[in-house]
């Protein structure tokens, strides 16, 4: 019997072709801080956080070789305050080298728009903007089955599950600060709008990864070999639709 033992939704990874410059772009878009922890990483951070911390899902950009190859659902979108601020900030982010971007709605909701690398995000109205999120209103996964997710992720995660439909799901930090996690039921037919986005989950200070793993496993995730190696920090998986996720080690 493997006890079951939190995870944290801790950063959203970003596989990229330039982390330096694509980088830039985001931290101007979040107002964040940039570091990093290596070469071929740079790590945004708002500045009035230790990170890891409940309020806010950090960003972690990774070069890769051949981005072209990495094929996510996952996409950001972000919050506005009012009708005026979506304008400023849309004109902002088209400054920023943002492009339109025409993906058919399904299950995108507010403005989409395309970051210098052709990741997909959205840009909330305020009325569709949820309250205290920062500027990341909620990462979104697009799938088949909401209920069927919101299973795997609300047992995989120390979140809370606030919603639960045939065509959505969302969870938030239990802490009840920072974006929300949601998955939104796509046609079976509907296109997919891939990015290069997925998402990273860490255990506390002093549980077991491996453990971890195991449990992860148990509730139907299955590893996924990209070629890390078995001395690699992280541990790669996929959810029961095939999303991959990354396990880092605890801190």
């Amino acid at each position: 019997m493997i006890n079951a033992m939190p995870l944290r939704l801790v950063q959203v990874n970003i596989k990229a072709a330039d982390e330096v410059v694509l980088g830039r772009f985001w931290a101007d878009v979040l107002g964040w801080d940039t570091e990093s922890e290596g070469p071929g990483v740079v790590n945004l951070v708002p500045g009035d956080i230790v990170w890891p911390d409940p309020a806010a899902v950090c960003v972690d950009l990774v070069r890769v070789p051949d981005p072209e190859t990495v094929k996510y659902r996952a996409y950001l979108e972000l919050a506005t305050a009012s009708s005026g601020q979506k304008a400023e900030m849309l004109t902002r982010l088209r400054s920023l080298g943002a492009t339109a971007h025409d993906a058919a709605p399904n299950a995108f909701q507010g403005t989409l728009l395309a970051d210098p690398e052709g990741n997909v995000f959205s840009v909330l109205a305020p009325e569709a903007s949820p309250q205290g999120t920062g500027p990341i209103a909620a990462v979104v996964v697009p799938c088949a089955d909401p209920r069927a997710m919101a299973r795997f992720w609300d047992a995989a995660l120390d979140w809370t599950l606030h919603e639960v439909s045939d065509d959505h799901a969302r969870l938030r930090s239990a802490k009840g600060v920072g974006p929300y996690l949601e998955f939104r039921r796509t046609a079976p037919a509907a296109e997919p709008v891939w990015t290069r986005i997925h998402l990273d989950v860490m255990p506390y200070a002093g549980d077991d990864q491996r453990l971890e793993v195991d449990r992860l496993h148990a509730l139907g995730a299955v590893d996924v070999d990209l070629g890390q190696g078995d001395d690699a920090s992280w541990k790669v998986l996929a959810d029961p639709e095939g999303n991959e996720f990354c396990v880092l080690r605890p801190r």
